[in-house]
């Protein structure tokens, strides 16, 4: 009788010892699994941007995407553990077409709203920085403070791409003067170098980015920095640029906003804008129309 009843309480402690090992068995399981469900969760997203466009994106002298955008885009990658950001240096052409193809998840160029552009794109609730715009002149024509000096002076502007929001600003303008319309021409190109153009003497005037002036040609390591004396930019306006999300990105959108908020609630953008603007812009946001 003792010898069965110490077997019953030797076969119950293996059952309960072989029931508890696989219940451990089974938590470990379930760990590993929840944890590769969450590796799994991290989604990889490509983020093009204009390498053309120093100081708003570009490739550093080590091959390294930066800029205003792309330091902002970065601190947006670090605020969403879900998504992991690859950045693809571009055109500002195949951006456009990559982005709306869905080569690209989003893509940004210092991009400006327009309501053609939301056709192609999605516009986030919360836009990303701000441009200066301007007129690029040469210094005799340094009086010509806005499109309406320019229009008056019946003078002659660089032909701007129809799909470039810079041709919006203009013709938006001549819509709502139809007595002193700038000459506006759509070019072949997406752009052209306006700079070029009118240091010689192609045409009178052409629109600009004030950022990109500051670095183009103010700048002594600028690339135009020997035509400082020569030329002058005069900002009439400041946009606000947007990055621009594929059609099927609205989830991505929705928790870009939620991440760009904070950021600019703790002015870490205006610090950006300063670094490589040397101007911050967000300081006349009230001013703002567009």
């Amino acid at each position: 009788m003792k010898m069965n009843k110490f077997f019953k309480i030797a076969v119950t402690g293996i059952a309960l010892a072989t029931f508890i090992a696989g219940c451990g068995s089974t938590a470990t399981t379930g760990a590993k699994s929840e944890a590769g469900a969450a590796k799994k969760e991290v989604r990889k997203v490509k983020v093009a941007f204009d390498q053309g466009g120093k100081p708003i994106g570009y490739l550093d002298e080590k091959g390294n995407p930066t800029g205003y955008e792309i330091e902002v885009m970065k601190l947006v990658d670090k605020a969403l553990p879900e998504y992991e950001f690859e950045y693809v240096p571009t055109s500002s052409e195949d951006l456009l077409v990559g982005v709306q193809q869905g080569k690209y998840q989003v893509g940004v160029k210092n991009a400006w709203f327009t309501e053609e552009r939301t056709k192609s794109y999605i516009f986030p609730k919360e836009f990303l920085g701000l441009s200066g715009v301007g007129i690029l002149l040469k210094k005799k024509n340094e009086n010509i403070k806005d499109l309406s000096d320019f229009a008056k002076a019946k003078l002659s502007l660089a032909p701007i791409a129809a799909s470039n929001a810079q041709y919006t600003i203009v013709d938006e303008y001549n819509q709502a003067n139809p007595d002193n319309k700038v000459k506006l021409k759509a070019g072949d190109a997406f752009s052209v170098d306006v700079v070029q153009w009118v240091n010689e003497g192609r045409v009178d005037g052409g629109i600009y980015l004030g950022a990109t002036y500051e670095k183009q040609v103010l700048a002594k390591d600028g690339p135009y920095h020997n035509l400082a004396n020569d030329l002058v930019y005069n900002e009439f306006a400041v946009v606000k640029t947007w990055p621009l999300f594929n059609k099927k990105e609205q989830e991505f959108a929705d928790a870009y906003d939620q991440a760009i908020k904070k950021i600019k609630e703790e002015k870490k953008t205006n610090k950006l804008m300063v670094k490589f603007y040397n101007t911050d812009l967000f300081k006349l946001l009230d001013t703002v129309k567009r």
